[in-house]
């Protein structure tokens, strides 16, 4: 009985032979119009005759003769790659069929699911191929007649959309029909912008193909005939309605920031690439980046000794931003960094403080099974004298005073706008509860990090003051980092979370995270006197629309379903005068809901909590990235956060960084995108020609990537497409 992998490898044996014929042929026959045609060999009858026996001969020979076989390797190579290609399919079909309802044959290829997703965000696809706008229904696809869009088009509009329409795309927002692309999740897939096109930008497109050049791809616009005019194409394109976006203009102003590079600086405290560092500067100085932001490592400033501190690198650093005039956040980053999403660099703790964790480990954060987590030090040191005579609060202070007399001009003449103080794990306040080391992944609930013997010396003493001591020990009944809430007797819904032990248990928990940031703030605001400080605060959106809030208990935000767990937070940083950095502002529900949907996920609503929470007792926001963002959907749903126009009392950022400064974001289309996002953040309208021209000029001056001069006017119309 055959296998489903015979049968792929015998597919792909066929594959690698007809490509062999195919692109032997294909070569053979170009010789032999060489021949015929450019007189490279000669003209006679019996030649003509020779060259074309040769053709047929390899063409159409089996596998003897004349035809020259590939060899055996490459040939291998073929499969192997076939092989891999069709199992990536196989799981794009799969996730497709599971998650999305589409109705994929089994060998479904690449073209069905192109037709599926186009068919879903609103276009019409002719069994032929053609593609065009379900509104342009009434013109003419080219080689097709009216007749038959008229009849294929009524049966494919009528095929019934999934559920869920355009993944990550907010239906109260925006429709199918008002947004032609559709994002695909892992991959980023820069979004075409549409534009409506007058008459005097038609003939600048690419749709007119002059001599010299080739048309090597259709439009996907391409809705019209075609006509020949003096060996000239030109493409009819109707015009396709603009993305239905708000208008910001005249909306307050929010600097933006750009954080840099996490390597930025090296071990030895030396700046990496200054000049490749001081070009990139100078791109987001052209598009208006109010500054930058960067962090100051621990580990790297007062590796060696207490109290010996290195800040060379920084130096330099903060005199080439401010010879560009531009503004600093800087981070006092007291966590590691390596092996978290997002890091490419590795940073730990200082050598001494190590030192002291291999003698005694429970400085560091500790999980229920005993399992120590060096990513940064565990708030029940805070008064405990054991780094060196110094405890973990003397420590921080002592780094942040050293760090202010180091750069005192840089406050004093206000280079330096805002200093955010790491509380915890990634520089943020709250419990390491997932950490990818001891093997979370997302979207687990996390475990209690509760287990060194300074908590559970504070759990006891708790427990005793308020008459129960038999109350002084963790959940044994909360799973595991990757458990799911209903799985836990702890988090399930009536569980024991929101009994006595556990009213009490998680009260107790969270008070331990307030008074930590409550007791670094309080030194850091004597450090910094007279600069904004901020803390920074994760969004953890996993598992908010259940009853306990299982992922945010764990970290230490008490907030399930009947309890307020940011009041306090916001209330400790109104203490403080602190900022609220909050980051998770550009996630859309829907795309948690379609990529994982087990996972009860709602940014949006914790955004809109954690918010009000803070504008309500007058805790001023700024906001951050969660992930990578380059395109303009996720750009607007940061927009929509950061300046909610329907609020009536006017609330709005203080200020937002983007992470981070990439080579991604200095290629073309996404500095432009990048550049339009940061002209809105400002509260200006969209850019006009003159603008255009501008950004054009200076890009050809530190980005390579832009056309000559000739090519300019040219490129005008696709940058004039973005906006």
């Amino acid at each position: 009985m055959r296998t489903s992998e015979e049968d792929d490898d015998e597919e792909m044996d066929m594959d690698v032979k007809e490509e062999d014929d195919d692109n032997r042929g294909k070569h053979i026959a170009a010789q032999m119009m060489v021949g015929m045609d450019g007189g490279m060999t000669s003209n006679s009858s019996s030649n003509q005759f020779q060259h074309h026996q040769q053709f047929q001969e390899h063409v159409s020979s089996p596998g003897g003769g004349t035809r020259m076989s590939r060899p055996l390797e490459e040939k291998e190579r073929t499969k192997l790659r076939e092989r891999h290609r069709r199992a990536i399919t196989a799981r794009i079909l799969a996730g497709l069929r599971r998650h999305g309802n589409y109705n994929l044959r089994v060998r479904a290829d690449i073209n069905d699911v192109i037709a599926a997703l186009a068919r879903e965000a609103g276009w019409v696809v002719l069994p032929d191929g053609t593609t065009f706008p379900s509104r342009s229904q009434g013109s003419r696809p080219a080689g097709g007649t009216s007749a038959a869009v008229t009849s294929s088009s009524s049966h494919l509009v009528s095929q019934p959309t999934p559920p869920g329409s355009l993944r990550g795309v907010s239906p109260g927002h925006r429709t199918s029909v008002e947004y032609n692309s559709c994002r695909m999740k892992g991959v980023f897939i820069p979004n075409p912008s549409p534009y409506d096109l007058s008459a005097s930008t038609q003939s600048q497109t690419p749709g007119m193909v002059g001599e010299g050049r080739e048309q090597t791809e259709s439009d996907p616009r391409v809705g019209g005939s075609m006509d020949t005019i003096n060996d000239k194409q030109i493409v009819d394109i109707p015009p396709i309605p603009k993305l239905p976006e708000q208008d910001f203009a005249g909306s307050p102003f929010i600097p933006v920031y750009v954080m840099l590079p996490l390597g930025a600086i090296n071990m030895k405290c030396e700046l990496v690439d200054p000049d490749g560092l001081l070009k990139q500067l100078k791109v987001l100085k052209s598009a208006n980046v109010d500054g930058v932001m960067v962090y100051c490592w621990w580990g790297m400033v007062e590796a060696h000794a207490p109290q010996e501190y290195n800040w060379n690198g920084y130096k330099r650093l903060f005199q080439m931003v401010h010879e560009l005039k531009l503004k600093l956040q800087v981070v006092m980053s007291f966590h590691e960094c390596g092996g978290n999403v997002g890091d490419d660099v590795c940073i730990p703790l200082p050598n001494w403080v190590a030192e002291i964790g291999r003698s005694n480990p429970d400085i560091f954060f500790t999980d229920r099974e005993g399992r120590h987590n060096p990513e940064c030090l565990s708030w029940g040191i805070d008064k405990e004298r054991v780094l060196r005579g110094r405890t973990a609060i003397e420590v921080y202070f002592d780094y942040m005073r050293s760090f202010r007399s180091e750069f005192d001009e840089f406050f004093e003449d206000g280079i330096i706008s805002m200093v955010e103080v790491g509380l915890g794990p990634c520089g943020e306040l709250r419990y390491p509860s997932c950490p990818v080391k001891h093997g979370w992944r997302y979207p687990g609930i996390g475990e209690f990090q509760c287990y060194d013997k300074y908590f559970l010396k504070s759990l006891k003493k708790t427990a005793e003051a308020r008459g129960h001591p038999f109350r002084a020990r963790g959940p044994d009944n909360a799973g595991s980092y990757n458990s799911q809430p209903h799985e836990t007797g702890f988090f399930c819904d009536g569980g024991e979370y929101d009994g006595y032990y556990g009213r009490f248990f998680l009260n107790w928990y969270a008070r331990i995270l307030v008074d930590h940031g409550d007791r670094v703030l309080s030194l850091a605001k004597l450090a910094f006197e007279g600069t904004r400080i901020a803390v920074k605060l994760l969004g953890i959106h996993w598992w908010y629309k259940t009853s306990s809030h299982a992922a945010e208990l764990t970290a230490g935000f008490y907030n399930p379903c009947n309890h307020d767990g940011y009041a306090a937070i916001v209330a400790m940083l109104k203490k403080h005068g602190a900022v609220l950095n909050f980051s998770c502002s550009e996630l859309w529900t829907g795309d948690q809901q379609v990529d994982f949907a087990e996972a009860h996920a709602d940014p949006e609503g914790l955004v809109w909590q954690v918010l009000n929470a803070a504008w309500d007792v007058g805790t001023p926001v700024a906001g951050e990235n969660a992930l990578p963002c380059y395109d303009r959907v996720t750009y607007n749903k940061i927009l929509d956060n950061a300046k909610p126009l329907s609020d009536p009392d006017g609330r709005h950022f203080l200020s937002f960084t983007y992470l981070r400064l990439s080579p991604v974001l200095m290629e073309r289309q996404t500095y432009m995108e990048f550049e339009r996002f940061v002209k809105r953040m400002h509260g200006l309208g969209n850019l006009h020609w003159s603008s255009v021209s501008q950004t054009v000029r200076l890009l050809q001056k530190v980005l390579p990537t832009v056309p000559c001069e000739e090519q300019t006017s040219h490129s005008l119309s696709h940058l004039l497409a973005s906006y």
